[in-house]
């Protein structure tokens, strides 16, 4: 019965342990890997993006250029249980919603007023070492624009 208990446990330990990691996956300082990336015409480039805790939800913090070509910097604090959370520094979008498909995958939705006005899916790879955002905008303008932000782990 001793054995039982000191499996079990050890069980809930590991699987506790791989919900943490999981959870940090995406955590951390990514850097735009340009040459990795397909970046569509008018779209928005963040060379810089930081994930980090913040209470119990996620800050992100983004910095690059604007779809203009002009420095842009943006601010996301939410959680990824699919709820509208406020952006700032976007002329896109004004909440963003988050929701985990798996432990290394992410499902966003961008609304203006409201309306949604793109989609976005972010996978970090198994080792960890790459970010990949694969997303849908309609921008501020009204064109559509698609793009594929391949990011390395700093």
């Amino acid at each position: 019965m001793k054995a039982r208990a000191t499996v079990l446990t050890l069980a809930l330990c590991i699987a506790g342990a791989a919900v943490c990691f999981a959870a940090d996956a995406f955590m951390g300082t990514w850097k735009l890997n340009e040459a990795k990336s397909k970046i569509g015409a008018g779209s928005p480039k963040n060379t810089t993006v930081v994930y980090e805790a913040a209470g119990d939800s996620v800050k992100v913090t983004t910095d690059g250029t604007d779809g203009d070509g002009k420095p842009s910097h943006g601010v996301w604090t939410g959680k990824f249980d699919g709820k509208d959370y406020p952006v700032t520094g976007s002329p896109d979008f004004d909440t963003l919603s988050v929701r985990h498909a798996d432990a290394y995958t992410t499902n966003g939705t961008q609304k203006r007023m409201g309306k949604v006005v793109g989609t976005s899916k972010r996978t970090v790879s198994k080792d960890g070492k790459t970010l990949t955002l694969a997303g849908k905008l309609t921008n501020a303008k009204g064109e559509e624009t698609a793009t594929t932000l391949v990011y390395d782990r700093q």
